[in-house]
C-alpha cells in the first residue's frame, strides 16, 4: 500500500473537494452535453476538444466553443443551451464515484470541516451533489457563481477555506483536473488527486481512487 506522502502529514484543519469527477460522475454527463451541443452544429467532438473543455468554468468552454463554432457574439445564447443539456443528463445518469460517500462520512465523523469548491454554478452542484448521495454533507459550497474568478486561479479554494475559518496553508484540496490542482496550488493548499484522466498530475499525493485503501489509513491515522 502506497503511504501518504510527508508533505500532507497528519490530520488537516479542513478538507475542500472539488465536485465534478471528484465526489461524482458528472463528467460524463457534461461530456454528453458538449457533445450535443457539436452534433446540432455538425462539428466533430473527439478527445481534443474533451481535453480542452475539461476543468474549465462554464463560461470559459462557451467562450472557447464560440470560437469553435464559429459563433462569436452567441455565449448567451450556448450558455443557456449547454447548461440546459448538463442539467437533463446530470440529474438522470449521476451518481458518486467509488469511495466519496464513505470519506465524507468519515471526516465528518472526526469532525473536520469539509467544504465543496467547484467551477460549476450553484444550481448543478447541488442537483449533482444530491442525485450523488452528498446533499447536505458539506459545512460550505463555493460554486463559480460565489467567485470573481474560477479555477485555474485560486479564488474558489480560498473563498472555501475562508468561509471555514481555516488558514489554507492547514488544509487539504482534493481534485481530478489540472486547472483545479493549479487552483488549490496557487491557495497554498496541500493536494490529493484522483485524476479523470491519464496524465501527469502536479498533486501531493496521486491515487486511483478515493476508495483507494492508503487514503483511507491516512484518514485512520487522525484518530
Amino acid at each position: 500500500m502506497n503511504a501518504w506522502p510527508a508533505t500532507l502529514g497528519g490530520r488537516p484543519s479542513a478538507a475542500v473537494f472539488d465536485c465534478d469527477g471528484l465526489l461524482v460522475d458528472t463528467e460524463t454527463s457534461w461530456g454528453r452535453a458538449e457533445e450535443r451541443l457539436f452534433g446540432r452544429r455538425g462539428v466533430p467532438y473527439g478527445p481534443d476538444e474533451r481535453e480542452a473543455l475539461l476543468g474549465t468554468s462554464v463560461p470559459s468552454s462557451v467562450v472557447w466553443m464560440a470560437g469553435r463554432f464559429d459563433e462569436a457574439g452567441n455565449e448567451a445564447g450556448l450558455l443557456a443551451e449547454l447548461l440546459e443539456a448538463a442539467h437533463d443528463l446530470i440529474g438522470r445518469e449521476s451518481v458518486a464515484l467509488p469511495g466519496a460517500a464513505e470519506l465524507v462520512a468519515r471526516l465528518r465523523e472526526y469532525g473536520v470541516p469539509i467544504a465543496v469548491a467547484s467551477n460549476s454554478p450553484r444550481p448543478l452542484v447541488d442537483l449533482a451533489l444530491g442525485v450523488g448521495g452528498l446533499g447536505g454533507a458539506f459545512d460550505l459550497i463555493v460554486s463559480a457563481d460565489d467567485v470573481s474568478h474560477p479555477k485555474p486561479a485560486p479564488d474558489p479554494y480560498l473563498t472555501a477555506c475562508s468561509g471555514l475559518g481555516i488558514d489554507p496553508s492547514a488544509a487539504v484540496a482534493f481534485e481530478d483536473s489540472p486547472p483545479g490542482l493549479a487552483s488549490a496550488r496557487a491557495a497554498g493548499m496541500a493536494t490529493v488527486c484522483v485524476p479523470s484522466r491519464p496524465g501527469d498530475y502536479k498533486a501531493d499525493w496521486v491515487l486511483p481512487s478515493l476508495a483507494d485503501p492508503a487514503l483511507g489509513a491516512w484518514v485512520a491515522s487522525w484518530a
